[in-house]
C-alpha cells in the first residue's frame, strides 16, 4: 500500500505539472513569440520482486518547448529581405514620382524648354518669343532646383531613419545580451532550460531582423551570438556592440554606419544588408546618389549645349552670342586619413574648339582618386572599375579622364585618396545669366551666296565660325582664279589664296566654308557678316535641337535619350523593389505559417490534452484514495 500510495503521488504530481503547462499554453496562445510547451514524462525505475518487476510510477524529466531551428532561420531571413525591399520600394516611389511625372517630370520640363526655343525659331525677330525662351529657361532652372531640393529632403529622411534604426538595433542587441545573462543564471540555478526566456530572446532576434539582416549561432552554454553584415559580432554572450551613424572619411553628406565594441569603432556600411538598414543603404547607393548625379549631369550637359550653341550665333543686336546659363562645377573631397599636403581641383573638360562632343566622357558617376606613391588611379565608386587617366606635368600635376581635368597641387603621400563628384553639386550653381531677350543668339554668323553669273556647278554651305573670338568680322569674297585655285579678299583689306578640293573646308580669319562641285574660272561667292540678320533663325533652329545632339556616352546618345533612359531605369528599379517586396511578403507569411504550425498553440489540441490530463489526475487521486482506504482498513483490522 505504501508503494501504491507513492506511485499514485508520482502520477498526481506529474499530471499537475502537465495541467499547469497546458494552462500556461492556453494563457499565452496569442502572446507574440510564445512557443508551445509540453511536459516530458518517463516511468520511474521498477523494483525487482520474486514475482517480477513492480513499477514505481512516473516522473517529469523536463518541460520542452516546440522549436525548429530551420524554420526560425527561414523566418529571420525572409523578415530581413522583406523589410529591405519594402524600404527601398517605399523610398524609390518618391524618386519615380519626382522624375516620371508627365507634366512636371524631367523629360517633360526639358521638352517644354525645347518647344520654347522652337517657337522663337519660327519668329526670331519678335521680342515676345525671345522673352518666352528666357521665362521657360528660368522655369526649367527652378524645376531643376526643386528636384535637387526634393532629393536633399530624401537625404535628410534617409539620415533620420538611419539614426533611428541604429538606435533601435543597439537597444535590441543590449536586450538580447541581457536575456542571455538571465538564461545563464537560470540554467545555473535549476540545470533546466528556461523556455520563456528562450522565447523572449527569439522574439527580440526576430524584431532585430526587421531592422538589419542577422545570423545567429547558439553556444553550448545556451546563449546566442548574433552577427550582422559579413560576420560582424553584434552580440556575443552577455556582451553587446552598439551601432551609430557618422560622416565618412570624405565628409560627404550621406551617413555611414559604425559598430562600436570592446575592440573599437569600425565602419561596416559596405557590408550591411537586410532589414530596414539594408534597404536604406541600398536606396542611398543605387538610387539616391545616382539621382543627384544624373540630375547634375543633365544640368551640366544642358548648360554646355545651350551656351556653346548660343556662342555660335549672333544675338538681336548683331553681337556674338554669349553664355546664357551657368552651372556648378565638380566637387573634390579629401580623405581625413590623408597624410600628404596635396589638394585637388576638378573641372569638366572644356573643348578648345567649342566642340560639345567633349562631354562624351562625362558620366553620372562618382570616383575615388587614389595615389599609390607613384601613380594616380580613378576608380568608379559604384562599380569599382578603373577609368583611363592621363597624367602630365610635375607641379602641379594635370590628370585627364572621365570627362574631367583634375589638377593636383602639393605633395601627395602613398595611400592618399580623394572623392571626386563631377556632377553631384552642379544644380546648386545652375542659373540664368541674362534677363535681356535680345541676348538669345537666333541668327547664324555668316550669310553665304553664289554670284548669279557663275558658270560652274560649285555650291557653298552656310559656313561656320568654330571659335567666335577668332573671327575677324568683315564681308569676304571668294573668287576662283582657276578650277583648283582661289583667292579670298575681305572688306577690311585682308586676303589669302589657296588650292581648292571639292568637299574640303576652306578657312580664313576664323570662319570656315565648304564648297562642293566644280567651279569655273572667275566664279565667286560671298561670305558676309550677318550683322543685320535679325530675322535669321538658323542658329535658333540649332538651339531648339540641342537636346537631340549626341554628345554623351562617347558621342552616341543625346541628352534627351539619356534622360529618358534614366527615368525608365528609375521606374524599373521602383517596380522591381515594390514587386519584390510583395513577393517577399508572401514568402515571409509562408515561413511564419510553417513556423507557427510547429511552435504555435492549438487551442483545440490543448483543450483535448486538458481533459486527458484532468482525467489522469483524477485517476491518480483515486489511486491515492484507494491506498488510503486500504491502509485504514488494515489499521482497523489490527
Amino acid at each position: 500500500m505504501g508503494d501504491m500510495l507513492s506511485t499514485g503521488v508520482t502520477g498526481l504530481l506529474a499530471f499537475q505539472k502537465a495541467l499547469s503547462t497546458i494552462s500556461h499554453n492556453i494563457s499565452n496562445a496569442t502572446t507574440p513569440g510564445y512557443s508551445r510547451q509540453t511536459v516530458n514524462l518517463m516511468t520511474n525505475p521498477a523494483d525487482a520482486t520474486a514475482s517480477g518487476w513492480v513499477g514505481n510510477g512516473v516522473t517529469v524529466t523536463g518541460i520542452a518547448r516546440a522549436y525548429d531551428s530551420f524554420l526560425t532561420a527561414q523566418v529571420l531571413s525572409a523578415n530581413g529581405s522583406y523589410n529591405q525591399l519594402n524600404t527601398v520600394g517605399t523610398l524609390a516611389g518618391n524618386i519615380n514620382n519626382l522624375f516620371a511625372d508627365s507634366a512636371t517630370g524631367l523629360s517633360a520640363s526639358l521638352q517644354a524648354f525645347s518647344q520654347a526655343l522652337q517657337t522663337m525659331a519660327n519668329s526670331p525677330s519678335q521680342s515676345t518669343t525671345r522673352q518666352a525662351v528666357l521665362n521657360q529657361a528660368q522655369t526649367l532652372i527652378s524645376q531643376f532646383k526643386s528636384y535637387s531640393s526634393s532629393l536633399g529632403q530624401l537625404d535628410s529622411q534617409v539620415s533620420s531613419q538611419l539614426n533611428a534604426e541604429t538606435g533601435s538595433i543597439s537597444t535590441l542587441s543590449s536586450s538580447i545580451a541581457t536575456v542571455n545573462q538571465q538564461i545563464l543564471a537560470a540554467r545555473s540555478q535549476s540545470q533546466q532550460t528556461p523556455n520563456d526566456l528562450l522565447d523572449q530572446r527569439d522574439q527580440l532576434v526576430t524584431q532585430l531582423s526587421q531592422h538589419i539582416g542577422v545570423n545567429t549561432v547558439t553556444q553550448s552554454d545556451g546563449t546566442v551570438s548574433v552577427f550582422v553584415g559579413n560576420g560582424q559580432p553584434l552580440v556575443v554572450g552577455v556582451n553587446a556592440a552598439t551601432l551609430s551613424t557618422g560622416a565618412d572619411q570624405f565628409g560627404a553628406n550621406q551617413l555611414q554606419v559604425f559598430m562600436t565594441n570592446a575592440s573599437g569603432k569600425v565602419d561596416i556600411t559596405t557590408s550591411l544588408s537586410g532589414g530596414a538598414v539594408g534597404g536604406l543603404m541600398q536606396f542611398q547607393k543605387q538610387m539616391l546618389t545616382p539621382a543627384h548625379n544624373a540630375l547634375g549631369q543633365a544640368a551640366v550637359t544642358l548648360a554646355n549645349l545651350v551656351n556653346a550653341q548660343n556662342q555660335a550665333g549672333l544675338d538681336q543686336n548683331g553681337a556674338a552670342g554669349a553664355n546664357l546659363l551657368s552651372v556648378g562645377g565638380p566637387r573634390v573631397l579629401a580623405s581625413s586619413a590623408n597624410s600628404g599636403s596635396a589638394s585637388v581641383t576638378a573641372a569638366v573638360t572644356a573643348s578648345v574648339s567649342g566642340d560639345t562632343s567633349d562631354l562624351g566622357g562625362l558620366n553620372a558617376s562618382d570616383y575615388y582618386l587614389n595615389y599609390d606613391g607613384s601613380n594616380w588611379s580613378l576608380i568608379d565608386t559604384a562599380s569599382g572599375v578603373a577609368t583611363s587617366l592621363t597624367a602630365s606635368g610635375s607641379g602641379p600635376v594635370t590628370l585627364t579622364g572621365a570627362g574631367l581635368t583634375l589638377t593636383v597641387s602639393g605633395a601627395a603621400n602613398a595611400g592618399d585618396r580623394f572623392l571626386v563628384q563631377p556632377t553631384n553639386q552642379a544644380v546648386l550653381g545652375l542659373s540664368l545669366l541674362t534677363s535681356d531677350p535680345a541676348k538669345v543668339a537666333a541668327a547664324a554668323p555668316l550669310v553665304t551666296s553664289a554670284t548669279a553669273t557663275n558658270t560652274g556647278n560649285a555650291t557653298i554651305d552656310e559656313g561656320s565660325v568654330p571659335v567666335m573670338s577668332s573671327w575677324v568680322r568683315a564681308n569676304y569674297t571668294l573668287t576662283f582664279t582657276g578650277a583648283n585655285s582661289y583667292t579670298i579678299s575681305g572688306s577690311n583689306g585682308s586676303s589669302t589664296s589657296g588650292s581648292y578640293t571639292s568637299g574640303t573646308p576652306i578657312s580664313f580669319n576664323g570662319f570656315s566654308v565648304v564648297l562642293n562641285g566644280t567651279p569655273a574660272t572667275g566664279d565667286s561667292f560671298s561670305i558676309n557678316d550677318n550683322v543685320n540678320g535679325t530675322g535669321d533663325n538658323r542658329n535658333a533652329q540649332k538651339l531648339a535641337a540641342v537636346l537631340n545632339s549626341k554628345v554623351l556616352r562617347n558621342g552616341t546618345q543625346s541628352l534627351a535619350t539619356v534622360v529618358a533612359a534614366y527615368v525608365g531605369t528609375v521606374g524599373l528599379q521602383t517596380s522591381q523593389a515594390q514587386s519584390g517586396a510583395s513577393a517577399q511578403q508572401t514568402v515571409l507569411s509562408n515561413a511564419q505559417s510553417a513556423q507557427q504550425s510547429v511552435v504555435g498553440v492549438n487551442l483545440d489540441e490543448e483543450a483535448a490534452n486538458l481533459v486527458r490530463f484532468q482525467q489522469a489526475y483524477q485517476a491518480a487521486a483515486q489511486v491515492i484514495k484507494v491506498a488510503d482506504s486500504l491502509f485504514q482498513s488494515l489499521m482497523n483490522a489490527i
